[in-house]
Formats: C-alpha cells, sequence, structure tokens
C-alpha cells in the first residue's frame, strides 16, 4: 500500500465489525501476532489490520531517517485507516508499537475506541534523559550498519529487557524469533532507531489525565521497570485498567500468547 510516497505492507485478516490495529516492537513485524490472533475468543467480530511499520518486515526502508519521525509515523497510520475505510480503530501496541499507539491516540483521538499497550511508555520525562537516550540509540544504529544484522539480532536478543525468553521459550520458539528478526532490513533498523527512538519522541506524561478512552496497560511481572511505568500511568489515566502477566517478561505476547489473546480479546470486544 503507497502511503505518502512511501510502501507499507498491510495485511488485513477477517470481516467482523470491529477494528484492530496491531503494531509491532522494534525488529519485529506484522506476523508477531499471528498466534495472538489464534487465541482470540469471537474472532468473527473483529477486523485485524497488521502493519510492518518502516524499515521492519516487507515494507519500505527509506534513507531520510526524519522520516520514520513519530510525526511522519502518526500521519501514515491515519491514512492507513482512511484508506481501508475504517472510521475508528482499536489500537493494539508493544513497546515501540506501544509508543506509537499511544501518541496516535492522543494525537487523534476520534480514530481510536480503545487502546492495549503491551510494555509501553509514555517517553522519557526530562530533556537530559532523552539527549542520552539519542545517543544510546545512535550507537546501536552504528552497531548494525557496521557489524551486520546477524550479529546485531544476536545482540538484541541477548539483553537484559529479554532474559525471560530464554526461561520460558524452547530452542524451536527462540530460533523462529531470530530468523524473523533477520528478514528486517538493516538500513531500516537503524534508521528506525534515529527516526522514532524513545529519545525523539516527545514525552506525553502530562497529556495522560486528558486522554477519556479505554486503556488496558500490560506489563510482565519479571520486567520490572515497565511494571513501574505502567503502573505511573494507570495512575494518570483516566479510564485505565492494570494488568501484570505473572512469570513474564517483557514480550508478553510472545511468552504468554493463549492468555494475551483471551485478555486482549476480551477487552476488545465489549
Amino acid at each position: 500500500m503507497k502511503i505518502r510516497d512511501v510502501e507499507y505492507f498491510v495485511r488485513t485478516i477477517g470481516n467482523g465489525p470491529k477494528h484492530l490495529l496491531f503494531l509491532h516492537g522494534f525488529t519485529g513485524q506484522h506476523s508477531n501476532w499471528s498466534k495472538i490472533i489464534d487465541h482470540f475468543n469471537d474472532k468473527s467480530k473483529f477486523t485485524f489490520i497488521l502493519v510492518d511499520l518502516l524499515g521492519h518486515g516487507k515494507s519500505e526502508s527509506p534513507l531520510p531517517h526524519h522520516r520514520y519521525s513519530m510525526e511522519h509515523t502518526l500521519e501514515d497510520l491515519k491514512e492507513i485507516i482512511e484508506s481501508l475505510g475504517y472510521n475508528k480503530v482499536t489500537v493494539v501496541g508493544y513497546s515501540m508499537g506501544g509508543r506509537i499507539a499511544l501518541s496516535f491516540a492522543n494525537r487523534y483521538p476520534h480514530l481510536v475506541n480503545k487502546l492495549v499497550l503491551e510494555s509501553a511508555s509514555p517517553g522519557l520525562r526530562t530533556e537530559i534523559e532523552r539527549k542520552d537516550r539519542v545517543v544510546q540509540d545512535e550507537l546501536l544504529a552504528l552497531k548494525i550498519e557496521n557489524n551486520g544484522l546477524d550479529s546485531f539480532v544476536d545482540f538484541w536478543m541477548n539483553i537484559p529487557l529479554f532474559a525471560s525468553q530464554k526461561q520460558f521459550l524452547d530452542d524451536e520458539k527462540w530460533e523462529a524469533i531470530r530468523k524473523q528478526k533477520l528478514q528486517n532490513n538493516e538500513k531500516g533498523l537503524a534508521n528506525s532507531l534515529r527516526g522514532i527512538g524513545t529519545g525523539c519522541q516527545p514525552p506525553l506524561w502530562d497529556h495522560l489525565p486528558l486522554l477519556s478512552l479505554p486503556v488496558l496497560i500490560l506489563t510482565g511481572e519479571l520486567d520490572q521497570k515497565f511494571v513501574k511505568i505502567g503502573k505511573e500511568m494507570n495512575a494518570l489515566l483516566p479510564n485505565a485498567t492494570f494488568y501484570k502477566f505473572l512469570e513474564a517478561g517483557h514480550a508478553i505476547h510472545v511468552e504468554q500468547a493463549e492468555k494475551f489473546g483471551k485478555i486482549v480479546s476480551e477487552f476488545c470486544r465489549n
């Protein structure tokens, strides 16, 4: 699908009246949500919209990193929804996709029914934190460009944030995740870090009390940083529900797909 002169991969599944837009995390792609959809109750009620974000999966990897910015991404998603003919969607976002989902609801509340935020953040509160994160993300981008995708994926899958996956996933699932990540574009991932990394994102903490739509905040108990963020968001959002998965880390939908799917489908169908 050509959106504002950039090619996006967009897949829709089903033809139900409730439209759900899924946004993956960094190094992910649309197929990450397949097992979640399999565990949805009453699938006939939903239309699932799966998108590869720029630099990921089958979507384009434009060279200017500013094209990956939050501003451009939100405009792209708005046009995708309108091109599909949908008036409103529920947005499900994981990690980077969760930051985008929250930003989208803040920018275009008239297009969003509900939000599901998995291991997500409203951004970094202080300018110092944001500047430090931009520097860290640039180093990661250079690591991708200088050492190649294979090396970076091995590094990325072994950072502490994903340690629980080694504990809960067997070798076959671990290797399947690795193969998926290797399908991404080196330049695309590097530019994604530069364009829409957490340090580049305008923080939304002050906007949370104004967001009145229903929000489901999901965290894994082993991901203590995002449990804390999730609880802080829950306290500020006027219509939020916080749920903590036991024996799960950052990527809950990977480690507990069945339970995740059932909880999200219950929230989205009502």
